[in-house]
This record gives C-alpha cells, structure tokens and sequence, in this order.
C-alpha cells in the first residue's frame, strides 16, 4: 500500500461523512438554495485565490523544471477552467458571477486557507502537497460519485458541475499523489504522521467548507 493509499483509507470516515453532506446531496437531487449557491461562489472565489497562491509558493520551494510546470500547470486551470463550475451555480442562482468577487472568508473557510498557508510558509514541499491534495482528491471522487449515482442528464440544474469533476479521472490528483508518494517515502514515521495529519486536517475543512455553504456561515459578532 502505498503512502497516499494510506491516507485515503484511514480518511474514508471524513469521506463518507462528505459524500452524504446535505450541499453534496443537493447537488446530487438537483436543488439548493439560491443563497447557499451564492455564499458557496463567494467563499470558494476566495478560497481558489489562496490556493493559488500556495501553488506559487511552492513554486519557489521547486527545483526541478517538471515540479514547476504541475504547479504552473494547476494555476492557470483555476484562473482559466474552474470559473465554469461556478458558472452553472450561479446560473441557477440567477446572479453575475462578477458580482459575487471580493467578499471576506466566513470562519471555516478563513480556517482552512490559514491552514494550507501555515503548511506552506512553515513546511516543506512534502507539508503542502499534503495540505492541498483533500482538494482535488475529494471533488473528483464526489464528481466521479454523482455521475455514477444520477447520471444527470442536460436538463439537470448541475449538470455542467457534475461532469467538470466527474469526468477529471486521474490528472492533477494522480500527479500529486505520486510526487507526495514519492517525496514521502524516505522520510521517517514521525514526519508521515505529521503529513497524514496535514491531509486529515484538510479532509475535515472540506467538510466544514460544504457545512459553512449549506448554512450559509458567518462571523457570530
């Protein structure tokens, strides 16, 4: 089993617990409030510009061409390609997205974009590519889900969200998996835990990300 096995299985919990989230489920029945779609657009806008720049910042830890080339890879698939998700929720919200751009991060997503920053900016390449794969990893595996489950058809409301993540079998979640598989397989026991507690951390902030969205979360004060 290799390393990234490993934390896919010791997640299935988080996973599940992902899968049956009632945002994901909307998703699935083809229903959601128009507020839970905006304050999802809004927050995950935001989240992307910091997942970025962590990209950038790993960037600068790389020194090998090809290393460089993923990450560069990775930025200009959310500045060029991952506006069309949010484009079918916002066209059944009935909003511009332009519009939705420029708010302040609600608690859960402020927490998980300091997490991922904290790993990048105190950690080594191992510690990000840690804290960034539940990402990629989860979508693709929720996509992948629905497709199998409803096999929308193009009148459903998220059709186009279905089949952006659903379709992406392998590609950059199969890239990091065997960099981070490979970069973690001579470190010792005590640095595999910390990496396995950066991704079950960031498995459990997905989590928390679908929740703030569903109940559309702010600050208490």
């Amino acid at each position: 089993m290799s390393f990234t096995e490993k934390l896919r299985r010791d997640a299935e919990p988080i996973y599940q617990a992902i899968f049956e989230h009632p945002f994901v489920r909307g998703i699935a029945a083809g229903h959601l409030e128009k507020e839970q779609l905006i304050h999802y657009i809004k927050q995950d806008f935001e989240y992307l510009n910091t997942y970025m720049r962590i990209y950038g910042l790993a960037i600068s830890r790389c020194e090998q061409r090809e290393h460089i080339a993923l990450f560069n890879e990775q930025i200009a698939f959310i500045l060029n390609s991952e506006i069309h998700p949010h484009q079918n929720f916002c066209e059944r919200a009935g909003v511009v997205y332009e519009e939705l751009q420029g708010y302040p991060l609600a608690p859960s997503a402020h927490h998980y974009t300091r997490h991922m920053l904290n790993a990048a900016h105190e950690g080594t390449l191992e510690d990000i590519l840690a804290a960034l794969l539940p990402c990629p990893w989860t979508y693709a595996e929720i996509g992948q889900r629905l497709l199998e489950e409803v096999q929308p058809t193009p009148d459903h409301p998220f059709y186009e969200w279905i089949h952006f993540y659903g379709d992406r079998q392998g590609g950059v979640t199969e890239q990091m998996r065997e960099l981070l598989d490979q970069w973690a397989e001579p470190l010792s026991d005590a640095r595999k835990r910390k990496l396995q507690e950066l991704f079950e951390a960031s498995c459990r902030l997905e989590y928390m990300f679908w929740d703030m969205a569903y109940k559309r979360e702010e600050w208490p004060v």
